[in-house]
């Protein structure tokens, strides 16, 4: 298992798990003020940063999946080689916490949300929400997410990650009949700010 910072963990059996992915030339750590916000709202969840699972080809951080010489082309082929070790990786996390997939989130940002976003098109499913922020898919979804809702978070300034991508995956997970809903930030550029938490954890709750 890779590298994990444990941001929560209740003295009971956790009654949800939240599973944050961070961006590419990012760690762990990156993510755990997005998931103590989540801690906070959530106090009998477990909330775990995770890292990614290979060393950033940029020479710093972690990466998810290569991106080095990166094409719309080749983009579909290295997110789904990491699928079967990103599925492990959810899966060993549930069974060690004791929580179902139903009960459990998948946060991710930049990055880590294009790898979320794949794992919906994949069986079994393993989340019952999922909020990816400044994200997209790396090849336009086929199936619905069966259980799971997925919850698009984007600044419609951002330069790395179009908000484009995010509005495509909406209108194309409606059409299949997925439960999907996108708020978009104006003026922000790639990142996660406070409005943007507080949206994901409005989503959250209801």
């Amino acid at each position: 298992m890779p590298f994990s910072i444990v941001i929560q963990k209740p003295a009971d059996p956790p009654q949800q798990l939240f599973l944050l992915f961070h961006g590419v030339g990012a760690s762990a750590q990156d993510m755990v003020p997005v998931g103590e916000q989540f801690a906070a709202q959530f106090p009998a969840s477990m909330v775990v940063s995770l890292e990614g699972f290979q060393a950033c080809d940029f020479g710093q951080g972690r990466q998810w999946f290569s991106v080095a010489g990166i094409t719309e082309e080749n983009r579909p082929a290295r997110v789904a080689a990491v699928m079967p070790a990103f599925q492990a990786l959810i899966q060993q996390l549930q069974k060690t916490s004791g929580v179902s997939a139903e009960r459990t989130t998948l946060i991710g940002f930049s990055q880590g949300a294009i790898v979320a976003l794949e794992a919906t098109q994949c069986i079994p499913v393993l989340a019952g929400h999922l909020i990816a922020f400044s994200g997209r898919f790396a090849s336009a979804p086929s199936i619905a997410p069966d259980g799971t809702a997925v919850h698009l978070i984007h600044g419609d300034r951002d330069a790395v990650i179009s908000v484009e991508y995010s509005r495509q995956a909406a209108q194309q997970l409606h059409a299949l009949g997925a439960k999907v809903s996108l708020d978009i930030e104006p003026g922000m550029s790639h990142g996660i700010n406070a409005r943007m938490i507080s949206m994901a954890l409005d989503q959250s709750r209801a």
